[in-house]
């Protein structure tokens, strides 16, 4: 949905067109709602459009950054693990390059105003998926897919520092559902798929 100037103002708005980030609006919207494909949390997006604010900023100084130099100069910019002197630090390097940091870092903004951007400014939606078990069943397939992916970095990351033990370790994520009246043991994409245990049918 496109942006209207009737619509109240918001700090996402004002951001947006201080920095002249064009179609990030729609841009946000369309990861959201997942348009075209999977939605993108809240917290996500505003690190997303946290990170466009800082890279534009840059290059209005005239500055140039890869993408890689970029996450790691917001990432200590806002990480809750980082320390004062090394916060500070960048922010000096962010000033030599003449982007006034303290300001950019005042237009960064919170998944809350994303949120309230995207119901109350775009009138932005998400899709109702309450009746498509299809659906449903690649989301829970989606989210043990991560959770696998996950432990398994993180294994990998304790071997490699010496915190567990070196293995051969496999990650196995199956989330099951059992029938109370028949005991049937299901896959739980495949429960939601064939819309429920059959048993009565028997």
């Amino acid at each position: 949905m496109s942006e209207s100037p009737s619509r109240p103002n918001s700090k996402v708005a004002r951001v947006i067109e201080k920095y002249d980030l064009s179609g990030m609006g729609e841009q946000l919207e369309v990861a959201w709602t997942g348009e075209h494909g999977d939605r993108t949390s809240l917290r996500d997006l505003a690190d997303e459009f946290n990170r466009a604010v800082l890279d534009a900023a840059i290059r209005r100084s005239d500055g140039g950054i890869s993408e890689t130099d970029l996450q790691s100069a917001y990432q200590t910019l806002t990480g809750d693990d980082v320390s004062s002197a090394d916060r500070m630090r960048k922010q000096r390097e962010l000033e030599a390059m003449g982007v006034d940091a303290d300001a950019v870092q005042s237009d960064f903004v919170t998944h809350q105003a994303i949120h309230t951007y995207l119901t109350e400014y775009r009138e932005a939606e998400l899709p109702d998926q309450s009746g498509d078990p299809d659906q449903k069943a690649e989301m829970l397939e989606r989210l043990q897919g991560r959770t696998s992916a996950v432990t398994d970095s993180t294994i990998e990351g304790l071997v490699s520092s010496g915190e567990l033990s070196e293995r051969d370790y496999d990650v196995i994520v199956d989330v099951r559902v059992i029938c109370g009246d028949c005991g049937t043991d299901y896959a739980a994409g495949e429960l939601l798929r064939q819309g429920g245990c059959d048993c009565s049918e028997a």
